[in-house]
């Protein structure tokens, strides 16, 4: 009777240890899927909002590249190159901004993303290079104040 008794506690114990490792197994490895897929969210957000922020750059080029072309001579070849060039990088930071809208969790994010998008109307319809540098410097606020938010969620 002693040794089925041993028995029947050396199995149970055995299964015991077996169903709390599988446990401790388990969880470790969730958390270690939780943690790479936050990492690579991060990684995805870092990534994007930096895009963003040089497309809103690059379409601020060429805005400005476009005013000057306009101001000289706005039926030239060059002019129209310019405008050619403004709309395709205007696309480009459209695009930029739709990965933004699906990658940030904060409101306060995308709303600064769309500011510092609309900001470039203002650069676009200046009538002097006054209300140029003014637009520029607006476009910069814009971008800095999406940037300090960005980096702030993702650190």
């Amino acid at each position: 009777m002693e040794v089925v008794l041993a028995s029947l506690i050396a199995v149970a114990g055995t299964l015991l240890g077996s169903i709390i490792t599988f446990d401790f197994q388990r969880r470790s490895s969730a958390r270690a899927e939780d943690f790479a897929r936050s990492l690579q969210l991060r990684q995805e957000r870092l990534a994007t909002y930096s895009a963003y922020a040089g497309a809103v750059t690059a379409l601020k080029q060429g805005a400005i590249a476009l005013w000057f072309h306009q101001q000289s001579d706005p039926d030239s070849p060059a002019a129209r190159s310019a405008f050619t060039e403004c709309d395709r990088l205007g696309a480009a930071a459209e695009n930029a901004q739709f990965r933004v809208l699906l990658l940030a969790e904060d409101a306060t994010l995308v709303a600064l993303a769309a500011s510092a998008f609309d900001a470039i109307e203002p650069i676009r319809r200046a009538s002097t290079r006054t209300e140029l540098a003014a637009g520029e410097q607006a476009l910069q606020g814009a971008l800095n104040a999406f940037i300090a938010t960005a980096a702030a969620e993702i650190h």
